[in-house]
């Protein structure tokens, strides 16, 4: 018996799975779409590898021998394996289990992940989430490793092997506490911007400038900083109890009780909020209904 796997391919299985229904080489070729002499010729194949006549010729057709019959079971929970292999598993959000992790900034987790996660938990109860802090050196190799799905970066940060969409377009806005003396301006004027004393957030701390001091060098002005943080999250209460003021990005400044929201005096350029996801998560319809939720509540 020539039991060599090597021998025995997924399409002499499946003529002789049809072989076994139809009990005729005819109509077993025009089942598989073939002539009638390619499956007389994997016939004999197959005859080759099982080592058995596998069909005798009768009348109006074939008739299977004992051993063809005995491979009939086993061939047809083989090809039904292998269809169930090549097709994509069903997703159904409302009882998938599954982690998902996200690099993200303390931005990011306040202006993506916040509404994110909020209609996530109503739509697909059972997915975890773990946020990640976001570390572009690295950031192929998690990927790559599987140490991270997602991440939410700006497009100067994000290698060129990731797929990647936009989210959306940022601009800043200026924040201060509601009873600040500049709050009852309505619209913030140059001198008095830069007379103040500001805070900025440095993500690799200890930094006093960002892009508002870019836009102000380039009209000849500055500020004074005397605060870098490295955190958003905190710059909230520092704001609410101090006479300090802060250029942020404006998605940042909704739901701040006791405090002020006020246009910059002066243009200060924005930036674009990505998403970028690895090839190796591109076409998993689990993943794919998760960046569509991401993409559809960061608005």
């Amino acid at each position: 018996m020539k039991t060599d796997i090597r021998n025995l391919d997924l399409n002499l299985l499946k003529a002789l799975d049809a072989l076994l229904d139809e009990r005729s080489v005819t109509r077993a070729a025009e089942r598989l779409a073939l002539t009638q002499p390619a499956v007389s010729g994997m016939l004999t194949r197959l005859r080759e590898c099982f080592d058995d006549p596998l069909f005798t010729r009768v009348q109006r057709g074939v008739v299977p021998t004992m051993r063809a019959l005995e491979l009939a079971q086993p061939v047809k929970a083989i090809l039904a394996e292998v269809s169930e292999l090549l097709q994509p598993k069903a997703f159904d959000a409302a009882t998938a289990e599954m982690t998902i992790k996200i690099a993200a900034t303390d931005y990011a987790l306040r202006a993506v992940i916040v509404p994110f996660m909020a209609a996530l938990r109503v739509q697909a109860p059972g997915i975890r989430v773990a946020v990640l802090p976001v570390n572009n050196e690295q950031l192929s190799a998690q990927f790559e490793r599987g140490d991270i799905d997602i991440a939410l970066i700006t497009p100067d940060s994000a290698p060129p092997d990731l797929h990647a969409r936009s989210l959306y377009d940022e601009e800043y806005a200026c924040l201060m506490r509601e009873d600040h003396p500049l709050s009852a301006q309505k619209d913030l004027t140059l001198d008095s911007f830069c007379a103040q004393d500001h805070a900025l957030v440095s993500y690799l701390g200890g930094n006093f400038k960002g892009v508002t001091d870019e836009a102000l060098a380039s009209i000849g002005r500055s500020r004074r900083v005397t605060l870098s943080v490295c955190s958003f999250l905190v710059l909230p209460e520092i704001l609410r109890v101090s006479d300090l003021i802060s250029v942020v990005p404006r998605r940042l400044t909704h739901d701040l009780p006791g405090l002020k929201v006020l246009p910059p005096p002066l243009a200060i350029q924005g930036f674009n909020k990505i998403v970028v996801w690895h090839e190796r998560t591109h076409r998993d319809a689990g993943h794919r209904w998760l960046r569509e939720l991401l993409f559809s509540t960061a608005v």
